[in-house]
């Protein structure tokens, strides 16, 4: 019996042990698959989480053309639609723009056309200088041109996808709809001035933009030219939409606020009849805006244009000024030459705010000239 004791008693401890043996072992095994499934549900919302910040981020970037708020959209993601899109999907984002009550700075937005470079752009370097957050720019070249613009200048990037543009046709008012269009989807833009490469100021920046931004009516030259010119460049195959008593003729060159870009950036059926009638010496870049605005807007219009032209000289071209034209008695005698209306009831003699055209060679003298005429900054 002595021995039998110990040898239960070994039994019963062996049992124990192997017992706990047992547990340690599932334990450690528990461990380990517990350890395992933390690491797969930890790796599985990393997964989760990542995607979910990437589909954000994606989302705020293109946010701005997802919708019709009232927010500005910068040219940076103004190319990330427009560079895949048409012309006509372009038109009908900027046209459903929603026009926001709560703008803290009204813009100028200048919409420069040109062939390529901007010879003068010294100049509007010092007009524009000290005025960042009042205006917009907008260049649209040949999309075959090379720009070097340098990063501190106000043209650099400033560019917009285009295509190229040939005299005389309606590839001219495409390139129009083209800048209004991409100045239209920043909501603080408000008026729009279309400029050319020979254009220069006539005043500092400040009196441009107080004029523009107080003015309750578009600066549109519309007029009824019953020369060949004129009228001779109907075509009566665009009746009856377009009636000989409709047809109007102005400048190229225009300034419009914001609802009458609107109204000229959605315009197809009239669009379509210009550019099925309208075929050389019927020039559209003459007619069509004009026509246009007199047969829907014409309360909108004040029937002028503010940039200067000499055509003095007849024939199918301006006179084109060089440097040893430019004195400061010239470019006055363009400033106050005449007296005209503003806001329909006020007699003013600032009537015109831009001039063409001007010769890559005039830039010297208006440097110099310019500052303090103009009230440049030196």
């Amino acid at each position: 019996m002595a021995n039998a004791q110990p040898q239960h008693q070994r039994q019963k401890q062996q049992h124990l042990f192997g017992s706990i043996s047992r547990s340690v072992n599932t334990h450690v095994h528990l461990n380990h698959v517990y350890l395992f499934l933390l690491f797969v549900i930890g790796f599985s919302l990393g997964v989760v989480i990542t995607l979910f910040l990437k589909n954000f981020l994606f989302t705020m970037a293109i946010a701005p053309f997802a919708s019709t708020n009232t927010a500005s959209v910068s040219l940076e993601a103004q190319r990330f639609i427009k560079c895949n899109t048409s012309d006509d999907e372009l038109f009908r984002k900027a046209t459903s723009m929603v026009q926001s009550k709560n703008i803290v700075v009204a813009k100028v937005a200048f919409m420069f056309l040109t062939k390529g470079p901007l010879p003068l752009a010294p100049l509007w370097e010092k007009f524009f200088a000290g005025h960042e957050g009042f205006y917009s720019i907008y260049v649209h070249s040949h999309p075959f041109y090379n720009e070097t613009v340098p990063e501190s200048s106000v043209f650099h990037g400033r560019r917009i996808p285009s295509q190229p543009v040939y005299w005389g046709t309606t590839t001219m008012i495409d390139a129009e709809k083209r800048l209004l269009a991409n100045a239209l989807l920043d909501i603080s833009n408000q008026r729009f001035v279309l400029l050319s490469e020979s254009c220069i100021p006539l005043f500092n920046f400040t009196t441009i933009y107080k004029y523009l931004i107080n003015s309750n009516l578009s600066f549109l030259g519309s007029f009824d030219d019953p020369r060949s010119p004129g009228r001779g460049r109907y075509n009566p195959k665009m009746s009856p939409s377009i009636n000989i008593t409709d047809w109007r003729k102005g400048s190229q060159w225009f300034e419009v606020h914001r609802d009458l870009a609107v109204h000229i950036v959605s315009d197809t059926k009239y669009y379509r009849i210009f550019k099925t009638h309208c075929l050389p010496p019927c020039y559209s870049d003459e007619h069509y805006i004009p026509t246009l605005v007199n047969i829907l807007y014409p309360e909108l219009n004040s029937n002028r244009s503010i940039t200067w032209v000499d055509w003095s000289r007849g024939g199918p071209h301006p006179v084109k000024f060089g440097g040893n034209q430019i004195t400061d008695e010239f470019l006055n005698q363009i400033r106050c030459r005449s007296k005209c209306l503003y806001n329909g009831n006020t007699v003013t003699s600032v009537c015109n705010l831009f001039a063409r055209k001007f010769l890559p060679n005039a830039l010297g003298p208006l440097l110099r000239i310019c500052p303090l005429l103009l009230g440049f900054n030196p």
